[in-house]
């Protein structure tokens, strides 16, 4: 039981300090070396972004240089002197700023907006927000919908993600839980095949019927095999248009499971300025979001998984498309990255040639009991890592099966975006 409690500690005590990597920074006269933060197991994404974001810019200093991790307690108390440092003016209220910081060990309440990119609306008390506007950070997101698409005028009456959940809660509960079986204005005095029967069959027929695709924002491809086909009326006129209004917003996010749609991914690239770093909010993460100088139409990502603690050579992430399917990693001149891979990945080089000496059993025993050690860790991480990734692997299969209406379930509790 002690073990297990001390083995319990110890994982709690290391997901509250975080391991810094050192990168070159900024062009020219105002090239830099600094050292940005990982992020191990599920530390607070939101957190982390905003001081990245600080660290980037020199508006803090991670010291002494030399040391190697850092924790919540010491970012804070950087983060919360830059914000009264740079908030001097007795006039400006930071204290909605300051009393949301102890929440972003867990995760932001952010609620987007549809129709633009830097809209998000204000949760009670808006401290979030004031959290990045009194930081001077902006918090941009690529979860728009495309004004031409058939869904635009309904998502622009509905607005924001936690008004289109709670829309989708209240249409199911009028239908008795057939909105999210997609057979909500389906008669069951008429005879014939039922729309769900309609999915099944479609899908035995390898046609595309209702299921969630990356590539479109628009309504659900099946819409029109969900109108009445009687003249009976089931439900009122108000309860009908709001059930309407349910299946276009639910269709929307069905097919945007990313949180980003191309037309978002244009606006993006429209809207952030050369030499500029940004916090966005997608797939209810939050990351730091740069253009380099001279760029027109590349966005990148900085990437701080712990896994590429060790890669020097793995700086930023391209965001070329709203799946992930064609990133590429780079380094810290934007050049496509070549990490050691193999045995030896997430090793520098020198590391990679003590762990071949040590398999070539050259060198002193010492040092390859300790290289054993480390590769050992890094072995467990990895393994941990690919567990993580499986079970997102499977969730994103659940949440697909779900929308395909194979075993959905009726929701009535309203979601939130939690970033965690």
């Amino acid at each position: 039981m002690s073990e297990r409690v001390e083995a319990s500690s110890l994982r709690s005590s290391r997901a509250d300090v975080w391991d810094l990597k050192e990168i070159a920074f900024g062009t020219r006269e105002r090239r830099r070396k600094v050292k940005i933060i990982t992020q191990n197991f599920n530390g607070p994404c939101s957190f982390i972004a905003i001081c990245n974001i600080l660290v980037l810019r020199g508006d803090i200093q991670i010291q002494p240089y030399e040391r190697t991790s850092v924790s919540y307690e010491f970012l804070s108390q950087l983060v919360g002197e830059f914000l009264l440092l740079s908030c001097a003016d007795p006039g400006i209220d930071i204290s909605a700023a300051l009393s949301v910081m102890p929440t972003t060990t867990k995760g932001l309440d952010l609620n987007p907006q549809f129709t633009a990119v830097d809209s998000f609306r204000p949760g009670e008390g808006g401290g979030e927000l004031q959290l990045f506007s009194k930081a001077g950070i902006r918090l941009l997101h690529g979860w728009v919908v495309d004004p031409e698409s058939p869904a635009a005028s309904v998502l622009s009456r509905v607005s924001d993600y936690d008004s289109a959940v709670t829309l989708i809660a209240d249409a199911d509960h009028i239908t008795k839980g057939k909105l999210l079986l997609s057979d909500a204005f389906d008669d069951p005095n008429v005879p014939g095949p039922s729309h769900s029967d309609t999915q099944r069959s479609a899908a035995e027929s390898g046609s595309v019927v209702a299921g969630p695709s990356s590539q479109s924002n628009a309504e659900p491809s099946n819409y029109s095999h969900l109108e009445p086909r009687s003249t009976s009326e089931t439900y009122s006129e108000q309860d009908r248009q709001k059930i309407e209004s349910a299946l276009v917003a639910q269709g929307f996010l069905n097919s945007t499971q990313s949180q980003l749609t191309y037309y978002g991914l244009f606006q993006l690239v429209a809207a952030v300025e050369p030499g500029s770093l940004v916090a966005l909010f997608r797939n209810s993460h939050l990351s730091v979001l740069h253009k380099p100088e001279g760029e027109d139409s590349t966005l990148y990502t900085l990437v701080t998984d712990h896994v590429f603690l060790h890669e020097p050579s793995v700086v930023w992430e391209r965001l070329e498309d709203i799946d992930g399917g064609w990133s590429t990693f780079v380094d810290c001149d934007f050049v496509k990255s070549s990490p050691v891979g193999g045995d030896f990945a997430g090793q520098t080089a020198e590391a990679a040639v003590r762990a071949h000496e040590v398999a070539a059993g050259v060198g002193d025993p010492t040092d390859h009991e300790l290289a054993r050690r480390l590769q050992a860790e890094e072995d467990a991480r990895a393994r941990q890592l690919y567990l993580q990734r499986e079970r997102q692997r499977a969730e994103r299969q659940r949440n697909q099966a779900i929308s395909d209406g194979e075993s959905r379930k009726t929701r009535k509790a309203k979601d939130k975006c939690i970033i965690m």
